[in-house]
């Protein structure tokens, strides 16, 4: 079975906590404080890996979470960064965070994205000793790692797509141009999933796509055909399959107007590639008949026409050449070891502004992502860690903005779902 879509849910790994220590040496009567730092936890990443072809390896597991950072030990002795946590993906896989509206997409073996963040670790006491604080018995502890779904779409990396009708013979051209082996039967919808195969040339290659058959409405979803629609996107090529002599006895120009008119409804840029027409089955039709059809066709649509059949080979030689002649080659740049994938969005700053509100008489709340660490960081049951959130509050401006609310000291302020009764007097 073919694979072609998957949701995750990926978890960074929680930083490692500093710790409290004290130098305990002989002779050594000022020891002073010496606990370590915690290390960073692990990040989650997506790597385009070269050797999967689908997202089938995602059947098996759907989340992911690296391993968290060391914990801080005394002597100075910081804790270890935890390695990052690998998730490979096949090459056309698109990333998306639908919530945040990240997006990356890794096309070339080796490109990187970065989905989940492991999160930072705590510092240790000696970071908080001072002329007015020289023995700290408090530290911070590591932040939570950056967790979220991700919804993964494998789009096919192919440099031409046959597209068309159900049953249009796209299959058993595919079979005769390459050494590709899809289902081949006499009704509708025998390609359920997008088969792919390789165009063999005197001096390169092409991937040639069999895109299962579109139906009417394809575009606004009818049957499969987002799915399907969707593995054209990034072909360079379309060569449209059209039956000359349907057994249910429908026009080909109506079944040729109903392919190209959900290609547009799907998709400006598919509108706009270049096209190549297959007449298929023209072993079925005198050979007049099938010369006159392409004849009209090529001057109806001015594209490169062929008439072909897969069961005596007719036309396939000139349907191989002009495919080569169509899709340019690539301009190959020499490999830069691993790349970063693209369509990141940044941020600055996010998350540093904060809101105090009233809530009730005597009762503010404070929110943002800033105070929400800080207060994530320090054990607020210790009395010298609760004494430096307060003055952190102090200098960050949040007493300030909530006196300007109407704070009296003695009243309640809710942070981070827990309730301080503070008097920064």
């Amino acid at each position: 079975m073919f694979h072609d879509r998957a949701m995750i849910h990926v978890r960074g790994g929680g930083g490692g906590n500093g710790v409290v220590s004290f130098r305990r040496e002989a002779h050594v009567p000022k020891g002073g404080p010496d606990g370590g730092d915690g290390g960073r936890g692990g990040d989650v990443v997506v790597v385009c890996d070269p050797s999967l072809r689908d997202l089938s390896s995602f059947r098996r597991g759907s989340h992911f979470a690296a391993a968290r950072g060391s914990h801080g030990q005394g002597a100075n002795k910081h804790g270890a960064t935890a390695e990052a946590l690998e998730v490979r993906v096949a090459p056309g896989t698109v990333v998306t965070d639908p919530e945040r509206g990240d997006r990356w997409d890794l096309t070339d073996g080796g490109q990187r994205a970065v989905v989940a963040r492991g999160g930072t670790g705590g510092r240790g006491n000696k970071h908080f000793a001072g002329a007015t604080r020289q023995t700290p018995r408090f530290a911070e502890k590591g932040l939570p790692g950056e967790e979220r779904w991700l919804e993964l779409r494998l789009r096919l990396l192919a440099d031409a797509g046959l597209v068309g009708l159900p049953n249009a013979g796209k299959s058993s051209l595919l079979a005769r141009l390459t050494r590709a082996q899809p289902k081949v039967a006499d009704y509708p919808f025998t390609t359920l999933e997008p088969v792919l195969g390789t165009l063999e040339g005197d001096e390169r290659q092409l991937v040639l796509a069999d895109i299962p058959g579109l139906i009417e409405g394809a575009s606004a979803g009818a049957g499969l055909g987002h799915e399907f629609l969707a593995h054209v996107e990034r072909c360079r090529l379309l060569v449209h399959v059209l039956d000359l002599a349907p057994l249910d006895g429908s026009d080909p120009a109506a079944n040729h107007a109903t392919v190209e008119a959900e290609l547009r409804e799907h998709s400006s840029d598919l509108a706009q590639l270049p096209r190549i027409l297959c007449l298929s089955k023209a072993d079925l039709v005198p050979d007049e008949v099938a010369r006159r059809e392409a004849s009209a066709w090529r001057e109806r649509l001015g594209v490169p026409v062929f008439a072909t059949s897969a069961a005596t080979g007719e036309g396939l030689e000139a349907l191989r050449d002009a495919i080569f002649e169509a899709v340019p080659p690539e301009e190959v740049e020499p490999p830069k070891g691993d790349q970063p994938a693209t369509h990141r969005v940044y941020r600055p700053g996010e998350g540093d502004a904060y809101r105090v509100e009233r809530i009730a008489a005597g009762a503010f709340r404070v929110e943002g992502g800033r105070i929400d660490r800080l207060i994530a960081r320090h054990d607020v049951d210790n009395d010298e860690a609760l004494r430096y959130v307060e003055e952190r509050l102090r200098v960050l401006g949040v007493i300030k903005a909530l006196e300007a609310a109407g704070f009296e000291p003695g009243d309640d302020v809710e942070i981070a779902g827990i309730v301080f009764e503070l008097d920064p007097s």
